[in-house]
Formats: C-alpha cells, structure tokens, sequence
C-alpha cells in the first residue's frame, strides 16, 4: 500500500495555508497555491516529438501541452545519467554540488533538503510512481522514502511490449488524487521508466513503423539495424506520451487542470552510443514543455537556457515559498508568466554540465571526469583524465553504454563510429553547435578559435569554482572516493572470472 499523508497529518502540516511570498502579481493572480504534476521521461532525447518537428517518433500529447503551453527548445540536464540528474532536480543544486549524489548508482545524501519534502511541510499532498530518484541508496544516509515523495505504485498493467513496464502510470497517479485531502494542492512525480533499455527487438517495425522515416544523427551508421532500433526506442517513446494523456485526462475529470502546472521532460538523452552518460548535445540537452492553464500563455517557443536545478526553485515559488538556501538555481516563473517568446531573459545564455565517475570497475572502467560550458554558440568540453577510456575498458570488456543492437554492431567493428562512441579523446573539444549539434568536427586545435576556447575554460572553471566544485578547488579525489552500490556485474573481477575458458 502507497504511504500517504493523513487528513489529521494533513492540517496539522499547515493544510495548504502557506503563506505567499514573492513577486507580487504572483500572489494577485493566485488566490489558490497550483497543483504541480512534474512528468519525466526515462532516456527520451531531445528533438524526438512531434512539437519539435520530428515525424518519426509520435508524442500527440506532449504537442498538445506545447500548443497550450510553452515549448522550451534550450533545457539542460548538468549530468545526462539517471540517478544524479534525478538529484539536481530534487535538491535545486549542480550535479557537483551534490556530494555523493554526482554519481550514478551511489547514496543520497542528507545534507541538503529536497523539494517534495519542503512543500509537504507547507501543507501539499506529495507522492510519485514509477522512477523516483535513482538507481541508488537512499536508506543508507537515513531516509526514510525516495525522494520524490511518498511510493504510489499499486496498480500494474500487462505492458504490449518485453522491456515495457508494467505500471500504470495513470491509474496510480488517479489513486493519488483519490487519497488527496479535500481542498489540498498536490505535488506529484509521474517517473515514465521508458524510453529506458531494454527493448523488444524489432517491435517498431511491427507497430507499422518506416525505416525511412528515421533521422539519423551524424555519430551512427545509417544501417538497417540502427534504424529499426531507433524505432524500437520510438515506440516506447510513445507509451511515455500515451500515459501524459491519460494523466492530463485525470487532471480534466476533476477539474483540477488549468489549477495544474504540468512539466513535462526526460532526464537524459537516449540510450545509444555517444549519448547517455556523455557529454555532447545529444545527452544533456533535452525535451521539455509547460502549460499552467491561464497563467502562462500558450502557443508559444522560449529559446532561454533552463536547468534541472532551476525546477525546485520554481515549484517553491509556485507554491509561494522561497527557494531553500541550498538551491543554487533560478526559479522561472518569471519566464511562464511574461507572455513572451524567444529568449526573454538575456542573462541565461550559458550552462554547465559534467560528469565523474561511471558505474564501477577499475579506474580505466570509469570513463572520463568531464566539465562542460554550452552557450548559445558553442560547447566547450574538458577532459580531465583523457588516459583513461571514456566509456569504458576494452581490456575488460566493460563500455558504459546500454546494451542493445546498435551498441553491439559498433562494437563489431573499430571503424569511425566505433572511435567517436568509444575512443579515447582529447583533453580539450570544441563544437559549433549550431553548425555542429552532433559534435563531430572537433575545434579545439583551430589556431582561430584558440582565444575563444581560453576564454570559454577560463569563465567555466571560474564558474565552477564560484559554485564550489571539489574538482576546481583541489578536492578531485573525493568523487572517486563515491561508494558505488549496484550490480557488480560490469565489475573487472567477474569479468576475469566468466571470460576463463
């Protein structure tokens, strides 16, 4: 049975009478604090809906919270793996700025409050299904549920294909609306476990779906197996969105739609070579789209640069609170409520990413520690321990990226796309990415961009040292201190073991 909130509980938290703080046309044109229903894809890329043009993977639901509510074509991710992109949501903060939560498969800590936590104690009714934060351990450093909020996983469904999950997305969250105290304003985390591997091997081509139609990124072979797997992700894609719909149904059937803030995105790129767990375009630049009824204005395209940190700040300002001083990021609903399109606020022109360690292994299983700055012109990339491999030891048989049949044809053969998923690489890259989104043609060694790369890691690390990341301020060891705790399938031990004859 789900854990939920009390009625008594309820009201003794404060019953939804927060007090409103803020901007003040914020509080003249809400009598009512917003539900929040936050909507996370598991590995949905960027540009694959329809809304963005694409006519390959079918998202009708998303295109309607697009056409009714702001399309965001520049939201970014500060590190593209599932369970620390998870955290920087959760608690406002970069990825480094996460201690122990920077890396995949690792604990959460307590140090710094999470925004499900701070608007239940402010009187909202909080839960999740699905992928909450994860994978990883949160009992260990004391708490006592995910994250996310309190467990709604009751109701099950028999998914159309293998790799499918079996939640019923919907049917959970109207579970959670149904044990809602009357009159309290909701937060709820609907965590879609699609796109994520594993697939139904040509399940795409089943559905009816066209080879043809697939648009190929520069870093993959155009091949007949490439194709049909990018449709296999396609149809899983499209569940994710069947499920938005029948959760926007709920919202409709009790009226509680336009009181709703609904966003909804992907927590990082899809699970192919070059892009999950990377550090290019394709892995932390993601989907998102907003509608809050009559408050934010639809139909429209906000090209502004948004982070994951910048979603807590955003939903304590919703619910007329101010942001927790651990939140490093912005809130924008000043950017939803301008009625505008196009950038509306200049100063959000630059963003962050990185990475440490991947999942386990020995240290060359690990793939590079990376810092990253994307602006609106370029992505500059530093590689700081370029002797490593970057996803993965070919000695060990061990390569950080999600199995499947396009990973297992690079792996046939050391050809080009195999060097660019796989091969080590320079300690510095450099991509013009509006020329460039794939991020194959590497710049950093043109001797007319080499006032521009100096300066792009100079305003980076000065960044990053402004936000005290251990690795700009001496302390890069501590992240390969991280206990990991998942599977140790992958690990160089089992791998001598089972590769004996």
């Amino acid at each position: 049975m789900p854990t939920s909130l009390t009625r008594r509980a309820f009201l003794e938290a404060g019953g939804g009478a927060a007090l409103l703080a803020g901007r003040p046309w914020l509080r003249a044109q809400r009598p009512k604090q917003p539900n929040i229903l936050f909507v996370i894809a598991d590995d949905w890329g960027n540009g694959h809906a329809g809304a963005y043009g694409c006519k390959w993977v079918r998202t009708p639901n998303f295109d309607r919270l697009a056409r009714q509510g702001v399309l965001f074509t520049n939201c970014f991710t500060s590190n593209p793996k599932c369970s620390p992109s998870r955290a920087s949501i959760l608690t406002g903060r970069n990825s480094w700025q996460t201690k122990e939560a920077v890396n995949h498969y690792s604990i959460f800590p307590k140090d710094f409050p999470v925004y499900p936590d701070l608007l239940e104690k402010a009187g909202y009714f909080v839960g999740f299904t699905g992928k909450g934060w994860g994978p990883g351990d949160f009992k260990a450093t004391g708490w006592p549920r995910n994250p996310a909020g309190n467990n709604f996983q009751k109701y099950t469904l028999a998914p159309p294909q293998h790799g499918i999950s079996a939640n019923d997305y919907a049917k959970n969250f109207g579970d959670f609306l149904e044990q809602r105290p009357a009159g309290a304003p909701f937060c709820f985390w609907l965590g879609g476990q699609e796109p994520h591997r594993g697939y139904e091997e040509g399940s795409g081509l089943r559905a009816g779906k066209n080879l043809a139609d697939v648009t190929l990124p520069a870093y993959l072979p155009n091949n007949r197996i490439v194709r049909s797997d990018l449709l296999d992700y396609a149809l899983e894609v499209e569940w994710f969105d069947r499920h938005l719909g029948l959760a926007l149904q709920k919202l409709e059937e009790t009226g509680e739609l336009d009181n709703t803030l609904v966003l909804v995105t992907s927590d990082n790129g899809m699970p192919f070579p070059r892009v999950k767990g990377q550090i290019y375009e394709d892995a932390f630049h993601l989907p998102m789209a907003i509608r809050w009824g009559g408050k934010a204005k639809g139909g429209r395209v906000v090209e502004d640069m948004i982070n994951f940190r910048d979603f807590a700040p955003t939903f304590m300002e919703l619910a007329g609170l101010k942001p927790a001083p651990s939140m490093t990021g912005r809130s924008f609903v000043d950017i939803l409520a301008s009625g505008k399109s196009g950038v509306v606020d200049s100063s959000r022109g630059v963003m962050l990413a990185g990475k440490e360690r991947h999942d386990l292994g020995r240290p060359n299983d690990w793939g590079y520690p990376i810092r990253a700055m994307r602006t609106t012109e370029y992505l500059y990339i530093r590689n700081y321990e370029p002797d490593r491999w970057p996803a993965g030891n070919p000695e060990t048989g061990y390569r950080n990226c999600d199995d499947g049949p396009t990973k297992q044809l690079l792996l046939s053969g050391f050809d080009e796309y195999y060097r660019m998923s796989f091969g080590k690489r320079p300690p510095e890259e450099l991509y013009r990415i509006q020329t460039d989104p794939a991020c194959v043609k590497n710049l950093a060694a043109d001797p007319k961009l080499a006032q521009v790369k100096t300066e792009l890691r100079q305003k980076m690390e000065d960044m990053l040292r402004q936000e005290g990341d251990p690795r700009m301020l001496g302390n890069a060891a501590f992240f390969d201190t991280i206990e990991y705790t998942g599977p140790k399938r992958h690990s160089y031990d089992n791998w001598l073991k089972f590769s004996k004859p």
